[in-house]
């Protein structure tokens, strides 16, 4: 289970406030990447904050409800859309949204865990920190909101493009997914800089 052990080293050494940043959405194959940044409380618990992968589609929503709502959390969010990470490539893409995560914060953090690997020309002092969202609380809780985020805006989409089943995949490169992407051919919410995509365009 995740702690603010990382946090607390940090905050202990003089640096404050420190954010969580985690991502949703660098795998498929349709949709926008999304990142969430994360200040808690000092001394914040909670015994079913964990990471968002870990958790069901019900337990997430519920978590992001009592955290985006609760007056002594500080949160970000940012998106990053299909003509950005085309242009960009996906991995610039969540870099990108990972920063405007953290800049959209209501409080400047002093320092960012970031979740993976570190991130180059990061715009604040960071770190990475592998397989952060089950360690770190502040991950953990901007995984779901990264991930529910994501998982509503491609509910909305679904609406929009229904021939693609977008809420069930969420854009994955499901059996079902492909399927409807060789029979209908992409929309504009496809990343044509992906594979499978790309050999259909």
């Amino acid at each position: 289970m995740p702690d603010l052990r990382l946090e607390r080293e940090l905050i202990e050494s003089g640096t404050e406030p420190v954010a969580g940043i985690d991502e949703a959405g660098r795998g498929p194959l349709a949709g926008p990447v999304a990142a969430a940044a994360v200040i808690l409380p000092s001394g914040y618990r909670h015994e079913l904050l964990d990471d968002s992968k870990k958790l069901t589609a019900r337990r997430r929503e519920a978590l992001f409800e009592e955290i985006t709502t609760d007056p002594g959390i500080c949160w970000g969010l940012s998106f990053v859309e299909v003509p950005e990470i085309d242009e960009r490539n996906i991995l610039r893409a969540t870099h990108a949204a990972m920063g405007r995560a953290a800049m959209a914060l209501g409080s400047r953090p002093a320092f960012c865990l970031i979740d993976g690997l570190d991130v180059p020309r990061f715009p604040l002092a960071s770190r990475g920190v592998v397989k952060g969202d089950g360690i770190s609380f502040s991950i953990a809780a901007a995984s779901i909101i990264a991930k529910v985020s994501r998982d509503r805006r491609m509910q909305e989409l679904a609406e929009e493009f229904p021939v693609y089943g977008f809420e069930k995949h969420k854009g994955y490169g499901t059996m079902a997914h492909l399927e409807a992407l060789r029979r209908h051919g992409p929309c504009r919410e496809h990343r044509r800089s992906f594979a499978p995509v790309a050999e259909l365009v």
